[in-house]
């Protein structure tokens, strides 16, 4: 039977408690977030809404077609000159997705004969472009400069390595001076996956690659995403503008793919131009963050702390962290629920969101529903 074989995949996940099931939200709910990853609380801020609302009578509600031919719109050159500006690069490129410009910067960047050097930890979408790229792929253990070293070692030939900037299941930060150290003393090129560092880390949010004095540089290409500090959705690569330029002329993702849609476009603008009038909320998402970890761990939970703002809480295994999600919901609380695959040390978590307008009792009352609820 065609297909057949799904459903004996399905039975394997039921048995090791790896279901997955989507569940639509309401516009309006009691629950209390720290589960998305709107770290600014800027998704629903009236001047985003506003902005994608304006953006759409405009422009119309989509794009019409790919960037190359009739999907790019004044307002798409104006938020990659303000995104390149205000993250401290040359130029941007902005894609329909924070996936498909990490498929398009590591794919177009590791051509055949290339060795790509990815960190043990990196994102799927990270994970499927060094895949889909033609260089050859080594995977260094996580965070750890000098295995980007002995990876990149003996090779002859174009290279870059590949690596967030904070990971998104323990949202731990990556040694970013190691990693650029690592590839010049190879004439190698860095990659690296900005989305949960833009609007939390670096002066007023300019990203973690900003923080570690790496922005502008000419050996250095940054990756985001518009759907998280900046409440979109979208994403974009920065660099030198030559590099920029053959994205434009050799990455796929943009080439064939429709361009995102005003609307999107438009709400980034004015989460990004928000943002620069308001940098205290880049410094608060971060004091929110240590702040949960601190409560959490000062009731006994073994939570990681924050580079950023996701704080990850270890659970006993993929069944309980389940059972632990739906209880704190039931509580009123909506947290994130990471489990293989997922997680690439099959330890099953609650990852929680640190917004920046969350306020002090908001804190204290997901502190106490997760204790209370704990397995």
């Amino acid at each position: 039977m065609a297909f057949g074989w799904i459903d004996e995949q399905a039975e394997l996940r039921r048995r090791a408690g790896l279901v997955r099931a989507l569940r639509p939200r309401a516009a309006d709910t009691p629950l209390l977030d720290l589960a998305s990853n709107d770290y600014l609380g800027l998704a629903r801020h009236p001047e985003v809404t506003e902005g994608a609302a304006r953006a759409a009578r405009t422009w119309g509600g989509g794009s019409t077609g790919s960037r190359l031919v009739t999907g790019t719109t004044e307002l798409h050159a104006e938020l990659e000159r303000e995104l390149a500006g205000f993250c401290g690069f040359e130029a941007a490129l902005v894609f329909s997705s924070g996936y498909a410009a990490n498929l398009a910067a590591v794919t177009t960047l590791a051509p055949h004969g290339s060795r790509i050097v990815s960190d043990a930890g990196n994102h799927a979408s990270l994970i499927d472009g060094c895949r889909l790229a033609r260089g050859t792929t080594r995977v260094a253990a996580h965070s750890d400069p000098d295995a980007v070293r002995k990876a990149l070692d003996g090779h002859h030939g174009p290279a870059v390595a590949v690596s967030d900037t904070v990971f998104s299941v323990d949202g731990d930060a990556a040694p970013l001076a190691g990693f650029a150290a690592a590839c010049r003393e190879h004439g190698a090129g860095l990659v690296l996956d900005d989305a949960h560092g833009l609007g939390v880390l670096g002066d007023g949010g300019r990203g973690a690659p900003y923080a570690a004095g790496l922005a502008g540089a000419d050996d250095v290409v940054v990756t985001v995403t518009l759907s998280k500090s900046l409440g979109s959705q979208g994403g974009a690569v920065l660099g030198p503008a030559r590099v920029i330029e053959h994205l434009v002329n050799a990455a796929r993702t943009f080439i064939f793919d429709t361009g995102l849609a005003p609307a999107a476009v438009g709400a980034a603008l004015s989460a990004l131009r928000l943002l620069r009038r308001e940098p205290g909320r880049a410094a608060r998402a971060g004091e929110v963050a240590r702040e949960l970890h601190s409560r959490l761990t000062a009731t006994g939970l073994e939570a990681v702390r924050p580079d950023a703002a996701v704080v990850s809480v270890r659970a006993p295994s993929p069944e309980q962290a389940v059972r632990w999600a739906a209880d704190c919901r039931a509580a009123g609380l909506s947290v994130g629920c990471f489990r293989p695959p997922s997680v690439p040390d099959g330890v099953s978590r609650l990852r929680l969101t640190a917004r920046a307008d969350l306020s002090g009792a908001e804190i204290e009352r997901a502190v106490r529903v997760i204790g209370e609820t704990r397995p």
